[in-house]
């Protein structure tokens, strides 16, 4: 009997990955909206998101068994609000939206455990940083895109000209998050803030990692710890790298905590990936930003070395399946994903084309490569990206320790021909 999966944005690449999940040979995945409307460079309407959703699954004739997604809001969103409609297994919307904005993530955090950093509230016309969190700190909104409208603030003129850049584009997002929150009935506090104003948090050092597990509703597991290496005197990605190389001992209280604020938020039935700072010197472990999805930038990392994509997880608990995710039966002992950026803006004049890309990927098996920009389009006109860099592409690498690693990856790179023209940042 046939199974359908409809997944909110599906793109050619994880449906590839999907389709390599053990068990799913009765599984047929359909899209539902496209990638594109749901990544947009626009303000999100997320009302005719959901309606045109809606008349997709209203037209398809058969059964609807599963609605997944794998994207930032308001994907993350519209899963639970569309399976709670069709009598689908996901979890709650409450849930999701409690981890999505991050103030309100941040009070129920400070319930349960204290690996967290001093963190206050601030308004758009705010002039001075909340009482109590100091120096050099990040402000973000409440809710946003990936590192969008992120921003390290060393003094007050730094925090002016952040909430300037804020104010200008905090809509995009601030609007739609605002309209999913009113479909609950958040506490007054949350309430009175909505879904456009920001937050402070103190900076802070050390080792980034990511925490992937899942929650059935009957127990709680961590599945894989990533590395999150940055750009030398940079906050931009360098590269996810999978299995975590930190203590095991380091690893456990990751889990151990990570347990117990999903469990006390109540977020059950998807899976999860939490982001974290370790600090080697002080031994100190803060908790980053919750995120109420599985990372689909780590899907490989987990094919490479475990032998299953993580996406795995996302659709067993949708089917009602315990998510049985193997360990370490992949092809390769270590993986990562590299990002290679450019850190000044420019025009692209020439990307890889798929023909280059394929003979590339075929004198490196282990690798992949996935272009992030177009011809002709200015890097600085792209959204979605961190502050301070722009991605030309993720490269996807296996190996056996990490020389090997890197080596694989500076050959690719190497072998990339792309083609950026410098532009006037002047003004003038």
């Amino acid at each position: 009997m046939t199974r359908n999966v409809f997944v909110l944005g599906l793109d050619q690449g994880n449906l590839d990955q999907l389709r390599n999940i053990p068990g799913t040979d009765d599984c047929v995945f359909h899209g539902l909206l496209t990638e594109e409307e749901l990544v947009s460079g626009e303000q999100v309407a997320l009302g005719e998101l959901l309606d045109k959703a809606e008349r997709q699954l209203a037209d398809f004739d058969g059964t609807i068994d599963a609605i997944i997604g794998y994207w930032d809001f308001p994907t993350s969103s519209m899963v639970p609000i569309l399976c709670r409609r069709h009598g689908l297994r996901s979890a709650s919307l409450d849930a999701v939206v409690t981890c999505e904005h991050k103030y309100w993530s941040r009070l129920r955090q400070q319930e349960v455990i204290d690996e967290y950093p001093r963190f206050g509230l601030v308004n758009l016309d705010d002039t001075e940083p909340p009482e109590g969190v100091r120096y050099p700190m990040w402000i973000k909104p409440v809710k946003a895109y990936s590192s969008e409208l992120a921003f390290h603030v060393r003094d007050a003129d730094e925090f002016a000209a952040a909430l300037a850049e804020t104010r200008e584009g905090i809509d995009r997002i601030g609007k739609p998050f605002q309209q999913v929150m009113e479909f609950l009935d958040p506490p007054e506090e949350i309430a009175a803030i909505g879904g456009k104003a920001c937050i402070a948090e103190e900076a802070v050092t050390g080792s980034q990692v990511t925490v992937e597990g899942y929650s059935t509703g009957d127990y709680t597991h961590v599945y894989g710890v990533i590395d999150s290496h940055t750009y030398p005197e940079s906050s931009s990605f360098l590269r996810y790298q999978y299995p975590s190389s930190l203590p095991a001992s380091v690893q456990r209280r990751l889990a151990d905590i990570s347990i117990r604020v999903i469990d006390h938020i109540g977020l059950t039935d998807v899976a999860f990936n939490i982001e974290y700072f370790w600090d080697a010197d002080s031994d100190t472990i803060r908790l980053l930003e919750i995120n109420p999805r599985h990372s689909q930038s780590h899907a490989r990392l987990f094919t490479e070395v475990d032998g299953v994509p993580n996406h795995q997880c996302t659709l067993r608990l949708a089917l009602g399946e315990d998510p049985d995710l193997p360990h370490r039966q992949g092809p390769h002992r270590l993986a990562a994903k590299w990002f290679l950026r450019r850190f000044a803006d420019g025009v692209v004049r020439r990307v890889p084309t798929d023909q280059e890309i394929a003979d590339l990927e075929a004198r490196h098996p282990g690798c992949h490569v996935e272009v992030g920009v177009e011809e002709g389009e200015r890097l600085s006109a792209k959204h979605g990206e961190d502050s301070y860099s722009y991605v030309l592409a993720m490269v996807h690498v296996g190996a056996d320790d990490e020389r090997e690693l890197t080596e694989r990856y500076e050959r690719c790179v190497e072998e990339l021909p792309f083609e950026i023209e410098d532009v006037d940042t002047s003004g003038r």
